[in-house]
């Protein structure tokens, strides 16, 4: 696992228009959320703080459960979960491209399962309300609809009735 530092540094990159990740003088994580997204906090503290850490942390390693993503994979999802949660402007819900959820058992994962009338995708919810949570996306690539789609990590807020449980087959239960 790649250990989060005091030296690792958010950066708002005008050339590319997207936030980045400095991990070190070798290596830095292009986010895909455009400056216009950010909040002020974001351009104004640059450095990674101890939330920013933790949360990053708590991600990672909740992931490394599932046994499905490499650890450079984990990173990436886990840098960008974090950048969602600390760093994007709130955005609204926009639950209409996605099937509601009828069942009676309810996602007791942050992973979970989007339908939209196009295909059905794998989330992560980085910020849970009563009402909506608010998702990055897991796959490649998700069709909202026949002309909208998401780009890996992109975000989108749904309402609670539209999020289906996964059931991973893979998920491991590690213990101390």
């Amino acid at each position: 696992m790649l250990q989060a530092s005091k030296q690792w540094k958010w950066l708002a990159c005008v050339t590319k228009n997207r936030l980045l990740v400095d991990l070190d003088q070798d290596m830095q994580l292009c986010t895909p959320y455009k400056l216009r997204q950010l909040t002020d906090a974001a351009l104004l503290e640059p450095n990674f703080s101890l939330a920013d850490a933790a949360f990053y942390q708590e991600v990672y390693q909740y992931l490394d459960t599932f046994s499905l993503w490499s650890p450079a994979q984990l990173c990436q999802i886990a840098l960008n979960a974090t950048a969602v949660k600390y760093h994007l402007k709130p955005v609204l819900a926009k639950s209409w491209f996605f099937n509601e959820y009828t069942g009676v058992e309810p996602s007791v994962e942050a992973i979970v399962q989007l339908n939209s009338v196009v295909q059905q995708g794998e989330f992560l919810i980085v910020e849970h309300s009563d009402d909506a949570s608010l998702c990055i996306n897991l796959s490649e690539h998700f069709q909202l609809d026949e002309n909208l789609s998401l780009a890996q990590f992109e975000v989108i807020k749904v309402l609670n009735n539209r999020i289906h449980p996964v059931y991973i087959q893979q998920k491991q239960c590690k213990t101390a």
